[in-house]
């Protein structure tokens, strides 16, 4: 099984389509705030970000689901900057420090040579994380990778706050998607995370990933993720995400067997560990809490996907991008267990 982006290249069809995905940076209309700011003239977005792609750091990354880290580990790559400003983000260092971030602007060729790296290194993939606003460099990085050699599949790790147009671009360049819905609620989009319309937005985009991926994922005789749609859901203090909501419209538009990833990882950080307006985002889930949510997987039927062990996951995130000490249960497992 090849990855989808190679049959686009036979078919001499990726080029135009990576034109298309840049045409939007003219007048940009790469996400969901349209800003309209000439990126190709190198023009700054509301993202902070200009022409060329930025990378904090790329690597050999063993804390995703298993199906993606497998034994290699996945070869991730970390944008920096982000669309999307969120109180608690994890990563803060590289998605809210736009001045600091501009040093590690690179050319769309030196993208492509981390893409080889990786898979040069043995990983199982190409993930790349927090890619919206990036979306038409990363697609250049790919068609140039290709050429030399590149066959892994990709996997788009996003924050869910993506433009339609774009996905429907990325329609045979993307083998996984890999949305993080945050929110069941745009006011808590807002107040968190900066945005607008997060819920239509975000549930519009997953929307398309499904159309384009189906329920079902696709893996290959080695047990790794090769095809699908693999929605994260990320269990904050207070049932700020509303977990409940979310896991409801899944089943509800999309499928009970549509892959999903619930994670156990949070705590408190960036703004949310200093500022008082956030007070109800200060601490880390509690194991009721945690095991709340793990019980609507049951109770609501989903059937595919992964859960955080608990205990595992307050090792939380290390700054070396690597989170090797947070595994991953089957959902077929867990339910299993309850059974």
């Amino acid at each position: 099984m090849h990855a989808k982006y190679l049959t686009l290249l036979a078919e001499n069809k990726l080029e135009d389509r990576v034109r298309e995905l840049e045409d939007l940076l003219r007048s940009c209309t790469v996400c969901p705030k349209d800003c309209g700011n000439d990126r190709l003239k190198d023009e700054i977005a509301a993202c902070y970000s200009g022409r060329l792609p930025i990378v904090s750091s790329y690597t050999a990354h063993f804390g995703e689901e298993p199906c993606l880290s497998g034994t290699n580990g996945a070869g991730n790559i970390f944008f920096g900057n982000c669309n999307l400003r969120c109180v608690y983000c994890q990563n803060y260092q590289i998605s809210q420090t736009h001045k600091e971030q501009k040093k590690n602007e690179i050319s769309h060729e030196r993208l492509a040579e981390m893409m080889l790296e990786l898979q040069d290194r043995g990983c199982h993939n190409i993930g790349f994380v927090s890619p919206t606003h990036f979306a038409p460099q990363m697609a250049r990085g790919i068609l140039l990778a290709a050429k030399k050699g590149l066959r892994l599949p990709i996997v788009y790790n996003t924050n869910a706050y993506d433009s339609v147009e774009v996905l429907r671009l990325l329609d045979g360049i993307v083998d996984v998607y890999l949305p993080d819905l945050k929110y069941a609620d745009s006011d808590a989009g807002f107040q968190y995370s900066k945005v607008r319309d997060y819920k239509e937005h975000a549930r519009a985009a997953i929307k398309e990933m499904h159309r384009q991926m189906g329920a079902s994922l696709v893996f290959g005789e080695d047990g790794l993720l090769k095809r699908g749609l693999m929605i994260r859901l990320l269990v904050l203090p207070n049932d700020i995400a509303d977990i409940e909501s979310n896991l409801r419209w899944i089943r509800g538009e999309l499928s009970s067997k549509t892959a999903v990833s619930l994670m156990a990882q949070y705590y408190a950080t960036n703004k949310a560990a200093t500022d008082d307006r956030y007070i109800l985002l200060s601490r880390r889930i509690s194991e009721g809490e945690w095991f709340e949510a793990v019980s609507l997987l049951k109770d609501l039927g989903i059937e595919e996907g992964f859960m955080q062990e608990y205990e595992s996951a307050s090792h939380y995130y290390r700054p070396d991008f690597t989170d090797a000490d947070k595994p991953f249960k089957d959902i077929r497992d867990f339910q299993q267990e309850t059974l």
